[in-house]
């Protein structure tokens, strides 16, 4: 499944539209990082994507099974530490809160199902990221 991402940069801070063609949010750093803390950073979006991942596979799985579920709540932070060669180790901490009338053994499945949503996977998984080129050069492709 191929996804494309457009985004641009503003002057004021870090600012930066972030669309997918249908949709866009802006992106910023916070204040400290001298942004102007108008929008969600980096690290707030990455943790975003993990979290929508895993509640929406929540109510997905409970959908499919038939079970009477309410609201779905998550809460993700972070804790990044650098090792050797400036290589980043991060641990991400979750919780999830599930509303309704389910079993313990329903809540068990639906979070192991969590565990295992398409986010989840992807970053556990192999990764390359490409060196960026110009988009003029892209264009000339």
């Amino acid at each position: 499944m191929a996804t494309n991402i457009k985004l641009k940069n503003l002057s004021t801070g870090y600012q930066t539209i972030i669309s997918n063609g249908r949709h866009s949010i802006i992106g910023d750093e916070p204040i400290n990082s001298k942004g102007t803390d108008l929008g969600f950073s980096p690290t707030d979006l990455i943790l975003s994507s993990i979290g929508m991942c895993k509640v929406a596979t929540v109510r997905f799985i409970a959908r499919k099974n038939g079970w009477e579920i309410g609201n779905v709540e998550a809460e993700l932070d972070q804790v990044v530490k650098r090792g050797e060669n400036g290589k980043l180790s991060t641990a991400v901490n979750v919780s999830i809160s599930i509303e309704g009338d389910i079993t313990e053994e329903q809540r068990t499945e639906l979070l192991n199902q969590a565990d295992a949503c398409y986010v989840h996977r992807m970053i556990e998984g192999e990764w390359n990221i490409e060196k960026a080129t110009a988009l003029n050069e892209l264009a000339l492709v």
